[in-house]
């Protein structure tokens, strides 16, 4: 079902959008399709661990320490620029996807360990933590369904302005930083009282506080020292180190269509190297992922041996993906209603 052509094509808002047009249709907390999987599957699937995450996550920390090292030695030579944009580029993208499977609770089988990862991350990406939980919530809940999906990383028509700004996370801080200073200041916007619990909306303010006081801190520190190291190393490399999850994300639902009620039809399973994989932590299995979000990172790779038959065919790689994505969006420009249509298997 896709009712684009009924919409006026930007209606995004959560407030006074789409949202009531698509509750109509019957797209809001509808049920979803789901590849058929054994029960006794589906459990071996789910079992969580703490320790691939734990080696990922120490693996992780290291390779920023280190690359911090590095652009610290640099400073005041021509190998800053190269050395600060790996320390950025390792400290801000990873982060994506580890707020994400954090976020989801299926990182670490320990609760504790997951919500420590999941604030560290959400900072790092310039994310107030209990407003994207419950942001994301809603993502899962309504895929790209217009006026309800906090997270649709590419409305149409194309905004090209907002992709190239987000190669920097400008657009994102643009849109991010008055809201974390209106929840500093106690209050929250209503289009997030629109899927916040009322019960959180102290938690999402104190947190507010916390973010800002760190930021105001290495801004202090910059001034009283005369110089942009703290800043660069923390602040900033939310900005500057944002492009390689803006390239990941993309790859996710980007010119694929809204308002539909089938995963394989609205996400993509995109073929990674072991590198990439690493970084993303195997959200490049994104049908899998969405279609059963509580399966962990770890597992996505054999979810995915087990429903490929009844799904799309996988990308072989970004570049394969982004053949696709961009053409999409060239078209989405002046013609909003267009999407990419995934094969399904013949039997579906």
């Amino acid at each position: 079902m896709n009712d684009s052509a009924t919409r006026s094509p930007g209606d995004y808002r959560l407030v006074g959008g789409a949202g009531e047009h698509a509750r109509a249709a019957g797209l809001v907390n509808a049920r979803w399709y789901q590849c058929a999987v054994p029960r006794a599957t589906m459990k071996e699937l789910m079992r969580r661990e703490d320790g691939r995450a734990i080696r990922d996550t120490l693996l992780w920390y290291a390779l920023i320490l280190g690359s911090g090292g590095l652009a610290f030695l640099s400073w005041g030579t021509a190998w800053a620029l190269p050395a600060f944009l790996l320390y950025g580029t390792l400290y801000c993208s990873p982060a994506d996807s580890r707020w994400h499977e954090a976020g989801h609770g299926t990182a670490f089988k320990t609760r504790w360990m997951n919500d420590w990862l999941y604030r560290v991350a959400s900072f790092q990406l310039l994310r107030r933590p209990t407003v994207w939980r419950w942001s994301h919530a809603r993502h899962h809940t309504d895929t790209l369904i217009v006026g309800r999906d906090p997270e649709i990383a590419a409305p149409v028509p194309t905004n090209w302005l907002a992709l190239g700004l987000n190669l920097c996370a400008v657009w994102h801080a643009k849109g991010e930083l008055p809201k974390l200073l209106n929840n500093a200041c106690g209050r929250l916007g209503e289009d997030e009282k629109s899927f916040i619990p009322e019960t959180e909306w102290p938690r999402v303010i104190r947190e507010a506080r916390v973010i800002v006081a760190v930021h105001a801190a290495a801004i202090v520190a910059a001034i009283a020292s005369a110089s942009w190291l703290p800043v660069l190393f923390v602040g900033l490399p939310s900005l500057y180190g944002a492009w390689l999850y803006l390239y990941f994300g993309l790859t996710q639902h980007a010119g694929l269509p809204e308002n539909v009620l089938d995963h394989r039809r609205n996400c993509r399973t995109v073929y990674m190297n072991p590198v990439f994989r690493f970084l993303y932590w195997n959200m490049n299995y994104h049908v899998e992922h969405h279609m059963f979000p509580m399966v962990p990172f770890h597992a996505l790779p054999r979810l995915h041996e087990v429903v490929k038959d009844d799904t799309p065919p996988p990308y072989a790689s970004t570049l394969a993906a982004y053949a696709e994505i961009l053409p999409a969006l060239v078209r989405q420009t002046r013609d909003p209603n267009y999407h990419v249509v995934r094969p399904l298997p013949q039997h579906a």
